[in-house]
């Protein structure tokens, strides 16, 4: 049984593991309101496709279990990489109960594609060295300790998904941390041949969602490596290729810098 990341959207962003699971398989249950389907080509002429878009868990695990046991090879395709917000862990939980075997193929995830796209890096030497992924709480809340304003209040990168519904909240949360006027890049349906990028700040977030008809798959990011792109700073230099650092693979060498 392999859970198989299906990347952002673009079918070649799909590692080469995720291909060649998918040119084998029997059975392929695949997220159908966000997987590209141009990939489903790669697949066999006899294989049964199967849209999860509208199944409910326990009808998901009786397509898997009941093609296991015929024998057959099933690839379970998630948009993106399936260990975010993909829900496998209640599907292997299944899959164990049943002493079915498993293996994860990882895939990019929305964050690293809209990152390419912009030339953004989120971990910019002595500005931020850390990248957050998240959620604002909404209908599906989120634990306490990781409401939208405590994790901004780290000052970091932020990835935020699955929020264009709540730009209200997500705009009072990222002003308080970031400022009214810092910049936003939102990026609707990274990589997709329809990709859109809107620039914004927590105080027209709304606004600018709104006039752009951004309504759903909008990754939300913010953060000194997104500032950086937006008002064209380099930033600080890394020491990994400073003449002056040495590290393991390369002495110190005179005029750092030159």
């Amino acid at each position: 049984m392999l859970f198989v990341g299906a990347g952002p959207g673009d079918p070649e962003l799909v590692t080469v593991a995720g291909k060649k699971a998918l040119e084998m398989a029997d059975l392929v249950i695949y997220a159908g309101s966000l997987v590209s389907l141009e990939m489903l080509k790669w697949c066999q002429p006899k294989v049964r496709l199967v849209d999860s878009s509208g199944l409910v868990l326990e009808e998901v695990m009786e397509y898997m279990t009941t093609a296991w046991a015929k024998g057959e090879r099933v690839v379970r395709l998630h948009t993106g990489d399936p260990s975010l917000y993909g829900a496998i862990r209640e599907q292997i939980g299944r899959l164990m109960e049943e002493e079915i075997p498993w293996k994860v193929i990882p895939g990019v995830t929305a964050a690293f594609s809209a990152a390419a796209g912009l030339g953004l890096e989120y971990t910019l030497p002595e500005a931020c060295q850390t990248l957050i992924f998240t959620r604002a709480s909404g209908r599906i809340p989120v634990p306490e300790a990781e409401d939208l304003a405590a994790l901004a209040d780290h000052g970091a990168s932020l990835a935020i998904y699955l929020s264009a519904s709540l730009t209200e909240k997500v705009s009072v949360d990222l002003a308080g941390a970031y400022g009214k006027d810092a910049p936003l890049a939102l990026v609707y349906r990274s990589s997709w041949p329809d990709q859109k990028v809107v620039w914004s700040t927590p105080g027209t977030l709304k606004r600018d969602m709104a006039g752009h008809g951004l309504k759903r798959q909008v990754l939300i990011l913010a953060g000194p490596g997104v500032e950086a792109v937006a008002k064209g700073l380099s930033g600080e230099r890394s020491k990994l290729y400073d003449g002056a650092f040495a590290h393991g693979f390369r002495p110190a060498k005179t005029g750092g810098g030159s």
